[in-house]
């Protein structure tokens, strides 16, 4: 009897299998993963152009653009890298809009007047990199010559403040703006519309380094500087007193991975224009920029972190534009300081093996 039982069964089965589909629930799609990356973008190579790497041909991710700021160079030497990179990736589907020029109180003449008071900054990035600021011009100059080339395409027509709040807003609670650079054009972002911030997904941010005296004296004074704070602290001030959904500060943790010339040759491996530029381009400094777009997209590479209190300090002394944290428990109250998620370490060894694949995947059809 048991055969003719189960040969009925499979009959039914074959017969119903169609009407149960027809009226399954269908699976839910993903949410979409949309990020606008704002930088600083000297070139070519080095971190600030190398952090578009983890953006790109990421399966389920869209690149909505990138914003320029002023910061590690001036805004557009930093916006023809970045166009350029893009055409060396052959990713020029992907628009590039020039930002803020200068930072929204500070000046030349403030930060030489800090330094005579207070000691050398070690990286003053567009305003005299590791050198002097003495002959340094008060407004940004033309474009140089690109060692990679000057780029055949054009920024886009909006200013980046403005394409941010249209990117927004177009896609509301869905796009995760990614800063790491100054934070000029979010500040400017946030004046203009006061719903920008509240309208993103989340903020992720490459600064708010803590325990940086210690750092400048037992390591490296350069990369102990909270440069992209210290450029423009009050942008910081009202970037961070937004109200974000979520905030996350990749800070020292991305002093701690390096590019070497052992990690460059192996991206190299893979011969192509990006993997080419990279070699050709590579700087020895940390990942930071990288690290901060990775964290950006795979959360999942944080293997520790803190919530945290954070504010900015924008009185003009020794501490301005240094970054101070707190527990829930003492922070100041009735001044809108926000909780920022800090991340401590990182899953290292996953990190580096998916930026050299990312690197060696970036090349675009476009």
């Amino acid at each position: 009897m048991r055969r003719p039982i189960l040969s009925a069964l499979l009959a039914a089965c074959t017969v119903l299998a169609p009407f149960a589909a027809a009226n399954a629930v269908p699976a839910p799609n993903p949410a979409p993963n949309y990020v606008v990356l704002d930088n600083d973008f000297l070139g070519p190579g080095g971190s600030n152009i190398q952090s578009i790497i983890p953006l790109l041909n990421r399966p389920g991710l869209t690149l909505l653009g990138l914003t320029s700021v002023i910061g590690d160079d001036w805004e557009n030497a930093g916006t023809a890298h970045a166009l350029r990179f893009l055409e060396i990736a052959r990713q020029t589907q992907i628009p590039v809009a020039d930002g803020a020029t200068t930072p929204l109180v500070n000046t030349v003449a403030e930060t030489k007047l800090r330094e005579q008071q207070f000691g050398i900054i070690p990286w003053k990035g567009a305003w005299g990199g590791l050198g002097s600021i003495e002959h340094v011009p008060a407004t940004q100059p033309p474009v140089g010559k690109l060692p990679e080339g000057a780029p055949h395409t054009a920024a886009d027509p909006l200013p980046a403040a403005m394409f941010l709040i249209r990117e927004v807003h177009a896609h509301p609670h869905q796009v995760t703006v990614i800063a790491a650079g100054p934070l000029t054009n979010l500040a400017l972002a946030i004046r203009i519309d006061p719903t920008f911030a509240a309208t993103a997904k989340q903020l992720v941010f490459m600064g708010g380094l803590l325990d940086a005296s210690m750092m400048s004296v037992t390591g490296n004074a350069d990369f102990a500087s909270d440069f992209n704070m210290i450029m423009d602290p009050e942008a910081a001030r009202i970037t961070l007193t937004a109200p974000w959904a979520s905030i996350t500060c990749v800070g020292n943790v991305s002093n701690d991975i390096m590019m070497t010339p052992e990690l460059a040759s192996r991206i190299d491996e893979k011969h192509n224009a990006v993997t080419d530029y990279l070699k050709k381009y590579q700087a020895p400094l940390p990942l930071w920029d990288e690290l901060t777009s990775a964290i950006a997209v795979d959360p999942t590479l944080v293997t520790k972190s803190v919530t945290a209190v954070m504010d900015i300090n924008i009185e003009h002394g020794m501490d301005y534009g240094h970054a101070h944290i707190w527990p829930d428990s003492t922070a100041p109250k009735g001044v809108n300081l926000r909780k920022v998620k800090i991340v401590q370490s990182i899953d290292k060894t996953r990190f580096i093996n998916d930026f050299v694949s990312q690197s060696q995947n970036a090349l675009g059809t476009h």
